[in-house]
């Protein structure tokens, strides 16, 4: 099967990216709202975490699938991916885990009380070693929304047993996508009963199992993207689109949200970008390619800017005034911003440097820059 020839960049997917961690952030940051309602579809934005993961199933699939699924043949270094992976994650999760270590400390030192979980010491070694979702950290300690990277490194440890079962149902795409949307409702339908909670809601204890299902429905989509350009994209994005949100203002079972946003990633990836519209703009592909510092700048940002916040207006309960509110989480992006443009990209760029000069020439190197899966290779910042 010939690939088909889709953007390389694939903007819209990129713009997702900020709308889901946006979704995330609402969810983090409503309870510091001095509102008496909460809309339902906010209770819901944890499944942001979600639509994350299927996306990365989505793109890695994108990128390397072809690579990997070929194994020597196709130039895959799983070392290479895996340096590649480090290189887009770790440096942030370093900053912001330092970052929140020295708001504990320095909170702590003033008097000030913060919760015992903030600074569990025995979580360290977990975080440091991204290990902290698969049952091996003790709390939910230091950044909590990290907790994805976590799960999200599990997955790349994986990824070679991802793309050997995806590259041999390459054929059957359909039946691939059938599969994967079925495993994961029945795991989501089995784990509730056993753990006493939704599977959606697994952190630090079983955040590593929260990613399969979802990354396990973004390769197998990928799979359909693959085969043939996606007829009427804009339908079945905006279709799923309004599904998800309704199911999610309905409270509807989490895994419908989760269908819904494979279905509008599939959608999304189809689209050619100068039919994506705003999807495509500058201003959103930009907001899509500093969301990972979004998210990772969200908790230590709220909690410094609601503990101030709440001080300087008198707000004991920590619930802010709206005007307030919002500019709280107007300082989000503009962390964001500066971690991004400071840390994460420079900091990618230099690992992958330092790589690239290490890696020695040869056959093999040749090979896989001349892949034909390096046609689709998206921006770096979106994978």
């Amino acid at each position: 099967m010939t690939p088909v020839q889709t953007p390389p960049d694939l903007r819209a997917l990129t713009t997702l990216r900020f709308l889901a961690a946006l979704w995330v952030v609402l969810f983090t940051a409503w309870p510091h709202l001095d509102v008496s309602f909460v809309p339902v579809a906010v209770t819901k934005g944890y499944l942001g975490v979600e639509v994350f993961f299927v996306l990365s199933g989505f793109i890695l699939s994108h990128v390397y699938l072809e690579a990997a699924g070929r194994g020597r043949e196709g130039g895959f270094s799983y070392r290479g991916f895996l340096w590649a992976r480090i290189a887009r994650v770790y440096p942030l999760h370093l900053v912001t885990l330092g970052g929140m270590i020295a708001l504990g400390v320095g909170a702590t030192v003033a008097g000030l009380t913060v919760s015992e979980s903030l600074l569990d010491w025995r979580s360290l070694p977990a975080h440091l070693s991204l290990t902290h979702a698969w049952g091996l950290a003790s709390s939910a300690a230091f950044n909590h929304p990290s907790w994805s990277i976590s799960a999200e490194w599990f997955a790349y440890l994986s990824f070679p047993a991802f793309a050997f079962v995806a590259w041999r149902m390459r054929e059957r795409p359909v039946l691939a996508t059938a599969l994967a949307a079925a495993g994961a409702v029945a795991l989501y339908a089995v784990f509730e009963p056993a753990a006493g909670y939704s599977l959606t809601e697994a952190t630090f204890r079983w955040g590593a199992l929260r990613i399969v299902p979802c990354f396990a429905l973004g390769c197998a989509l990928y799979l359909i993207h693959r085969r043939a350009p996606v007829r009427h994209g804009g339908l079945i994005a905006l279709a799923c689109g309004i599904g998800l949100l309704v199911s999610a203002s309905l409270g509807l079972w989490d895994p419908i949200v989760v269908l819904f946003a494979g279905g509008l990633i599939l959608g999304l990836g189809g689209l050619d970008n100068d039919r994506a519209g705003v999807l495509a703009s500058r201003a959103g592909v930009y907001l899509g390619e500093i969301s990972y510092s979004i998210y990772m700048v969200c908790a230590p940002v709220l909690l410094l800017g609601v503990n101030v916040a709440a001080r300087l207006t008198g707000a004991e309960d920590k619930r802010l005034h709206v005007i307030v509110w919002l500019a709280v989480l107007a300082a989000i992006p503009v962390a964001a911003a500066l971690t991004y443009h400071l840390v994460e990209r420079p900091a990618r760029k230099a690992l992958r440097g330092l790589a690239a000069r290490n890696r020695p020439a040869g056959p093999e190197v040749a090979q896989q820059a001349n892949s034909p899966e390096r046609v689709l290779q998206p921006s770096e910042t979106i994978v």
